[in-house]
């Protein structure tokens, strides 16, 4: 699945509403994308939730209904009809787009029915430590899919499938509540303890039932679907080596690469570094890290030191499988991760991660199209002018001039095999400024322009490729050849 200078584009953000229909609107977007130069587009859970046409798919009810069943008060999905999405697949397929579906492994939702079980409750923050005797509770557990019936699967879940629940009916409290005589998976996060239990009913991936059954699923998802590949929901609550197995597996039966992006969310990246240890490399992960440093430096007021920007983010020390990425649905504002990247600071947080030449970027569907719910308005123009940037002209070896505390900069030389490729980079968290640079080789003696248009006066390179490039306050330029010296 890799190609050269790979874009994803995260295709949806939390506020949509089921009249935005996504799965159409994919279709009739599919062509631009894949013009302007998008390789890959991850779509949002396609399977019904607990909360109908209203969720998001993050509450998951039943992975086999894409949108076809009367279930949970609908037929669609929030956002469409499994029909549409099967289309939708097949139109970004057809235009050299491939696709990333949403899996969400770690709960269940919407229970359809409760059953007495016996718990303990533990410490919330400390999730080694049973604060209780073990004693009876309700628990929504069983799950009968009376709409769908045993379509596509027979399997139907129970207490035994999970590890606990968050919810007494009983007694009507919200607390951890772990079943008697299971514990809670060893290889997870660390946090509160252990980070196993995060929401809902919480699968026991040491159930040998669960483990095949979710195999079974994926089998039949990818061979009804036809998609590349998945982003992996929450994957710092899920046992490491059922991910590894289950990854391994998958692609060995079904003779693909399924290429796999996890969202472990953690700054650390020591953390994220041993996580990809006991995982084998099976799966590229989001770089939390360096979501957290654009976020810092654009709350910072240009006391950021731009120079390390870079410092202890996955991208510097795992390039390879670094997915790298601005915002997403879950930073944006009101939701449950918000660290929002300031408006101002955007253009060049986006020329960070798409005009360098390690790291693969993924471009936030809210950033690009805007969130009509907080009256963001996005940044289309600018986004696909820096999009088609990296597909035009990020090419060659870098070299980096990250040398000043506000202003930083870099160079590409470009490639013979990309004609008109190369370019020079600088940005200012802070005052105007301007810095000496060389661009190489193919692009000396030549007049470069600022192609975001900040800029106006043009920059000579002289014959061994050095060049003076210019950049306004807290802005960013990207210089390359003028268009009537393009060949």
């Amino acid at each position: 699945m890799k190609k050269l200078n790979e874009t994803i584009m995260q295709f949806f953000e939390w506020y949509l509403k089921p009249e935005d229909n996504l799965w159409n609107k994919t279709i009739n977007e599919a062509s631009y994308l894949s013009s302007i130069g998008i390789t890959s587009v991850w779509l949002p859970p396609a399977y019904k939730g607990a909360s109908g046409i209203n969720d998001t798919g993050y509450g998951v009810y039943d992975m086999y209904d894409l949108g076809e069943f009367d279930q949970k008060g609908c037929i669609r999905t929030k956002y469409g009809t499994k029909k549409e999405y099967l289309e939708a697949i097949k139109v970004l397929k057809a235009n050299n787009i491939s696709v990333l579906a949403d899996i969400v492994f770690n709960h269940r939702l919407g229970a359809d029915e409760f059953e007495n079980v016996i718990a303990v409750e533990d410490d919330p923050v400390n999730r080694n430590n049973s604060i209780s005797e073990p004693r009876t509770i309700k628990a929504w557990t069983k799950f009968n899919f009376d709409g769908r019936g045993s379509t596509y699967s027979n399997f139907k879940w129970n207490w035994t499938h999970f590890h606990g629940v968050d919810w007494d009916d009983i007694t009507q409290k919200k607390s951890v509540y772990k079943f008697y005589g299971k514990d809670w998976d060893s290889d997870v996060d660390r946090e509160n303890g252990n980070y196993d239990y995060l929401m809902g009913a919480d699968v026991d991936f040491n159930n040998v039932n669960v483990v095949n059954e979710l195999i079974s699923w994926a089998k039949w998802y990818v061979e009804t679907s036809h998609i590349d590949g998945f982003r992996m929901d929450a994957v710092k609550h899920i046992r490491a080596s059922f991910l590894k197995t289950f990854l391994s597996t998958l692609r060995d039966d079904l003779e693909q690469k399924l290429f796999t992006i996890g969202e472990y969310w953690s700054g650390d990246i020591e953390t994220l570094k041993n996580f990809i240890k006991e995982t084998k490399s099976s799966m590229s992960l989001f770089d939390v890290p360096l979501h957290y440093n654009l976020f810092n430096a654009s709350n910072s007021n240009g006391h950021y030191d731009m120079r390390r920007i870079f410092d202890g983010t996955l991208v510097k020390s795992k390039p390879e499988l670094a997915i790298t990425f601005v915002d997403n649905h879950d930073t944006e504002p009101g939701q449950s991760l918000e660290s929002w990247v300031q408006d101002w600071f955007k253009p060049l947080a986006y020329a960070l991660i798409l005009l360098r030449n390690i790291g693969t970027p993924c471009v936030f569907y809210g950033d690009y199209y805007g969130i009509p719910e907080k009256k963001f308005k996005g940044k289309k123009d600018l986004l696909e002018k820096l999009i088609l940037a990296r597909k035009r002209f990020a090419y060659g070896n870098e070299v980096d001039y990250f040398d000043d505390p506000n202003i930083i900069g870099w160079t590409r030389e470009g490639s013979f095999d990309h004609p008109n490729s190369g370019m020079a980079v600088i940005m200012s968290d802070g005052p105007d400024g301007c810095k000496a640079m060389n661009v190489g080789k193919k692009l000396a003696g030549s007049l470069l322009y600022d192609y975001l248009g900040n800029v106006n006066e043009p920059v000579y390179v002289d014959d061994e490729g050095n060049g003076i490039f210019y950049t306004r306050a807290r802005s960013v330029s990207v210089w390359v050849l003028r268009e009537d010296e393009m060949k």
